[in-house]
């Protein structure tokens, strides 16, 4: 040991350690490149003001949080928080019983030692709840998405996408080596003609069940009937509908009086349903297990950890056990888009609680949501091209856990805010 100790101060306190000290301190020309390269990127994303400003939280989850460098509470009115899951105490304390329980996480995938009974309890739960025959869980919905085209579709089979899906479905479909046909937004008519003229085996339509940006419900009833009429499939990613939308919770399915209507179905956990991270793909049984074998984000990710699926099973008994929840979160969204509609603003969706507060041009967005933030309401603006030019908003999202008082006072400090920053004529 004394020897060892010798050889150690030996190296690094000799030749060894300068000579590893001036590499350190000399850097390599291929990182000096890429540090140039990468920085003319940066430069165009600030140039186009769509740079991501990360405000750093420094409560949990809530109605109300704090933000680090600021003083005092903001009311959260941004976050995918439908249902206020994310700090319920009863998920909580259901995460805190399998963390104990099963552990921190599972140090493999699935198929090699990465499954534990809650991992299967989750999975037929959530096929219990869609009335489907089977379901798979991933990491995110995006790894869902991700790993969906590319194991079903072939290049004798076709695509058919919304083109406002969103930004997983889009890179999914990239993966796979489909045929690939985008339909302009809800538009059933080029749809039809899209199916009428394809002679792929397999025809998959796919959409999001409520769109992220604008709030808008996807035509559920027209894409099923156009998918029986074209021997088609329907698959919707459900992440803004799943738990909350429809009267049970069932999704936009149920809100459209549809229920089964989708083939398949992607949806998220880390939204209303816990809040806190996985996603999962349910439908037949013979695509889950399809999925299981040759699914690339399932084969080579961690399973979910632990006291994540405990939590999501807690929600879920949440949601199926009541209705009040929904109905609170309901009664939000109504109050908030009527107050606002009478203020003179435009509130663009589908009554949904993702409430795009329309401004028009970028510079007002951000005035608008500037001058909210300015008085404890957390919002953020949204412009080109993440939006259509000329289409910026101040997307606004409701959750069940904001009281009626909270709601009102969003609703007043807009009516103020758009009155002096000139949206609306005081």
């Amino acid at each position: 040991m004394a020897l060892r100790s010798q050889l150690l101060r030996t190296v690094y306190n000799g030749q060894q350690f300068r000579q590893l000290h001036e590499l350190r301190g000399k850097e390599r020309v291929g990182v000096t490149r890429l540090r140039e390269v990468l920085d003319d990127r940066l430069q165009e994303i600030k140039k186009a003001k769509t740079w991501k400003h990360e405000r750093i939280i420094t409560s949990p989850q809530d109605t109300k949080v704090r933000v680090h460098g600021a003083d005092g509470e903001y009311l959260n009115f941004c976050a995918n928080n439908y249902l206020g899951l994310s700090n319920h105490p009863e998920v909580v304390e259901a995460a805190r019983e399998g963390l104990k329980k099963y552990g921190a996480g599972l140090s493999s995938v699935r198929f090699i030692c990465g499954t534990q009974t809650i991992h299967k309890e989750l999975e037929q739960r959530l096929s219990k709840f869609h009335d489907r025959e089977d379901t798979i869980l991933y990491g995110s919905c995006f790894d869902a998405n991700a790993g969906l085209f590319e194991s079903m579709l072939t290049p004798e089979d076709a695509v058919f996408s919304d083109a406002l899906n969103h930004a997983s479905i889009i890179d999914g479909i990239r993966l796979c080596k489909a045929q690939k046909f985008r339909y302009p937004h809800r538009d059933l008519n080029e749809l039809e003609h899209l199916l009428a003229h394809s002679e792929a085996r397999i025809k998959l339509i796919v959409t999001d069940g409520v769109f992220s940006m604008d709030g808008t419900v996807a035509p559920i009833k027209g894409l099923r009937n156009l998918a029986d009429k074209y021997r088609a499939l329907v698959c919707v990613d459900d992440s803004h509908a799943t738990g909350f939308f429809g009267e049970t919770g069932r999704g936009t399915e149920e809100y459209c009086g549809v229920l089964g209507a989708a083939d398949i179905i992607c949806s998220t956990l880390g939204k209303a349903v816990s809040g806190a991270a996985g996603g999962y793909t349910t439908g037949p049984k013979e695509l889950i297990t399809l999925l299981r074998n040759v699914s690339r984000p399932y084969l080579f990710s961690n399973a979910p950890p632990p006291p994540v699926v405990a939590a999501a099973l807690k929600s879920l008994d949440l949601v199926e056990n009541s209705s009040e929840l929904r109905q609170r979160l309901r009664e939000n969204t109504t109050a908030f888009r009527s107050g606002l509609q009478a203020a003179g603003l435009t509130v663009a969706g589908d009554d949904h609680p993702i409430c795009p507060v329309m401004v028009g041009e970028a510079p007002l967005a951000v005035d608008l949501a500037s001058g909210m933030l300015e008085r404890g309401i957390y919002v953020v603006a949204f412009s080109y091209p993440v939006v259509p030019k000329g289409k910026a908003r101040v997307r606004v999202q409701l959750s069940a856990a904001h009281t009626p008082e909270d709601v009102q006072r969003a609703v007043a400090a807009f009516a103020d805010v758009a009155r002096s920053v000139g949206i609306v004529e005081g």
